[in-house]
């Protein structure tokens, strides 16, 4: 009998991030969802046809941009030092996680201010 191999055969690894994770950082996931409000308050000032943001309740922020294509957001918002991640030709979705501080959360806003009304 021939038995299916794969697939999940990294699980232990992604468990034990997991478990360090709920272990060490639990305290500090509010510190997280507060970044994403402020992040998310901060991209209300775009009006709607530059993006169109989803409501917020955790740490992940999605927004649609309607004038400019995600790859060249992209593009130009790493220019300025903010990695962002496009999940369509015109969704992105933002993260803010442990290693995302309140300085990079207005970092990103300033980029963004820039990419989007190209100032």
């Amino acid at each position: 009998m021939r038995k299916m191999l794969g697939g999940m055969r990294q699980a232990g690894i992604l468990a034990a991030a997991g478990l360090y994770a709920l272990k060490h950082h639990i305290d500090r996931l509010a510190e997280d969802h507060e970044h994403a409000r402020m992040l998310h308050d901060g991209l209300k000032q775009f009006e709607p046809e530059l993006l169109q943001l989803e409501p917020v309740e955790t740490n992940i922020i999605i927004f649609t941009l309607t004038r400019m294509d995600v790859e060249e957001f992209a593009r130009k918002a790493r220019e300025q030092g903010v990695l962002v991640h496009a999940i369509g030709p015109r969704w992105v979705r933002l993260v803010t996680h442990l290693d995302v501080s309140r300085d990079d959360v207005l970092q990103a806003l300033r980029a963004f201010e820039q990419v989007l009304r190209g100032r």
